[in-house]
């Protein structure tokens, strides 16, 4: 099936996000009144544990090496909002090039990854996962690096949990997301 990717990047650039309800029956668009953001400033932080095996190199990263596996791995969970339909979608924005696994690799192995979507200088990230421990936590670290560099504006994490504060995620207004949105959307960025 052919979506109209267009309009799927316009609800993105509107600041909305696709998740499939609990019986995988409908997708629908979503956005919330507090969003969850990653710093990629000096408040990004984490536990000094992570920057040992950061220190011992055991993992190299890469972007889209396995895109379809990522996603999969994303999905392969107990409860998911990735349905095979929003998984189809993600490959289309993929093949088109809005979508990006943003992977972390123990020798041949993956050992994690980050599913996004870029628009302009903006990386929202859609899911995470890992297979090896540690391999999503150094994914988010390196990520960041990434997305410092290339002077992305903002990493839109969408909800917060935990794992994500441990990073120093926070949440900010619509209003404020709105307004950082249209910056980024204004700048060229590339992750590759």
């Amino acid at each position: 099936m052919e979506y109209d990717i267009a309009a799927i990047i316009q609800g993105y650039a509107q600041g909305y996000f696709l998740m499939a309800d609990d019986d995988d029956e409908n997708l629908g668009w979503y956005s919330s009144r507090d969003r969850t953001l990653i710093p990629l400033d000096e408040r990004f932080h984490y536990p000094k544990s992570l920057q040992r095996i950061l220190n011992q190199e055991r993992f190299s990263v890469a972007v889209n090496r396995d895109f379809a596996t990522v996603v999969e791995g994303c999905a392969n969970r107990e409860t998911t909002w990735i349905s095979p339909e929003l998984k189809n979608i993600y490959w289309q924005l993929y093949q088109t090039g809005w979508a990006y696994s943003f992977e972390t690799w123990q020798g041949d192995e993956l050992a994690g990854g980050i599913l996004g979507i870029v628009i302009g200088g903006a990386f929202i990230g859609e899911s995470m996962f890992y297979r090896i421990p540690d391999g999503s936590k150094v994914a988010m670290v390196k990520l960041v690096e990434r997305l410092k560099q290339r002077q992305f504006v903002l990493f839109d994490a969408q909800m917060m949990n935990p794992h994500l504060e441990r990073f120093g995620a926070y949440e900010i207004q619509d209003e404020d997301y709105q307004q950082l949105l249209h910056k980024a959307l204004q700048t060229s960025c590339t992750l590759n």
